[in-house]
């Protein structure tokens, strides 16, 4: 049975200002609620990460008295268990079905790759929080944003500021072994070792994996800082376990391992870890202010990037959606207010979107220190107006291969 959240408060339409560029009418009828449907995980190994997606997102809405536009909204919420073939069963409920005007999530790059050719097929506009790089890359799907960052899209300025800003030299490379994994730590790999530095080693574990003793021994002793690109409670599982086998080396992550969510969790463990993100519960803006509040208020922890992703989708959909008077009726011009969506105030700050659908905006380095007698991820540095091709041209960015486990190729690993 699908896990089904409804809720319709009824209201006036609100006035609104369409963009000229959309060629809207001077007014459009609005019948009904607008359907919104989200994809998250409540079971497996991601469950953590989707748990917070849906308190983003419930906080969203609830800020708003579940009305965008002028319009009720009624929220529908699926359960993909982290499963491929189950994300794509979700997603056809919530079309074909509850008939929603759009989607938000899925949470996991394979479940984004799973739904592309139906979302595609089915011209269903989606919000996606998923990595998965070539879905706005070299096969762009026409009918998606992605409001928070491609896998590797922090990872790029983290590997600069790791060559650059703290003359790291040697590093290797662990994260989960399935898509995001891949495609975080390549994007690391890359930027490092063109500023001078060196991945001696690279290792991919199991996303189920129970312990991680067995790939901590595999660790060389003369390094000078272990990146992990590890997911939802798997980063936490993997720092715990890297300190109690004595090795305190330097800590560098892609933007899900040392989550606000799990921090307090850690402990000392993760003092001192430097993660790029595009999101920080520290960030000074009144949004995010206001958000943190809110999510300390209602669930009692503080937000990381999995809550960040979803209001923050929730805030681009808001923006589009008063652009066109709350026309979801019309396809065409819902997804075109989408991807042309500028949002200068944003929880995460400024937000644009390049031609293929994909974020650009702030990219943090983020340190993990302890404030008020407890830990946060402070941000030492912005990279402002980030795209996902970082700094390299785009037409040759994209004659590449997609980031994988062997792209780009590891040319310094050691024996």
């Amino acid at each position: 049975m699908p896990i089904s959240r409804r809720t319709v408060v009824k209201g006036a339409l609100a006035a609104g200002v369409a963009s000229q560029t959309l060629k809207l009418p001077a007014a459009v009828a609005q019948a009904g609620p607008i359907r919104v449907g989200f994809l998250t995980v409540k079971t497996g190994p991601l469950a953590s990460g989707g748990l917070q997606m849906e308190q983003g997102l419930t906080v969203f809405f609830k800020e708003r008295n579940n009305m965008l536009a002028g319009r009720p909204v009624e929220l529908h919420t699926q359960d993909t268990a982290g499963n491929p073939a189950q994300a794509r069963t979700k997603t056809q409920e919530l079309v074909e079905r509850l008939r929603v005007s759009c989607i938000i999530g899925p949470l996991a790059a394979f479940e984004a790759l799973a739904i592309d050719d139906y979302i595609r097929s089915s011209q269903t506009p989606i919000l996606t929080v998923a990595g998965a790089e070539d879905m706005t890359q070299r096969k762009p799907n026409p009918w998606l944003v992605r409001p928070s960052s491609t896998s590797a899209q922090p990872s790029h300025p983290l590997g600069e500021y790791a060559a650059k800003d703290l003359n790291i030299k040697r590093v290797a490379c662990l994260a989960d072994d399935f898509a995001f994994g891949w495609e975080n730590v390549a994007g690391f790999q890359r930027v490092f070792e063109d500023n001078g530095g060196k991945v001696v080693q690279k290792l991919f574990t199991p996303l189920n994996a129970p312990d991680y003793g067995t790939y901590i021994a595999q660790l060389k002793p003369n390094l000078d800082a272990i990146y992990t690109g590890h997911a939802g409670s798997n980063g936490f599982k993997f720092i715990k376990q890297l300190r109690e086998y004595g090795n305190r080396k330097q800590i560098l992550g892609g933007f899900t391992p040392v989550d606000e969510s799990l921090l307090q969790q850690m402990g000392d463990d993760a003092l001192g870890a430097i993660t790029g993100n595009w999101y920080s519960a520290e960030l000074d803006f009144p949004i995010n202010k206001r958000f943190v509040a809110a999510i300390q208020r209602d669930y009692k922890v503080d937000p990381g990037v999995y809550a960040a992703e979803t209001y923050l989708c929730g805030e681009v959909l808001e923006h589009a959606l008063k652009e066109i008077r709350g026309n979801v009726e019309d396809k065409a011009v819902f997804m075109k207010a989408l991807k042309v969506a500028k949002v200068p105030e944003t929880l995460r700050g400024p937000v644009s979107f390049d031609k293929f659908g994909n974020v650009v905006g702030n990219i943090y380095m983020r340190k993990v220190e302890r404030k008020g007698g407890k830990l946060v991820n402070a941000v030492v540095k912005t990279y402002p107006d980030v795209s996902q091709f970082w700094k390299y041209n785009e037409e040759e960015f994209l004659k590449s291969p997609v980031y994988s486990r062997d792209f780009p190729p590891a040319k310094n690993l050691e024996n």
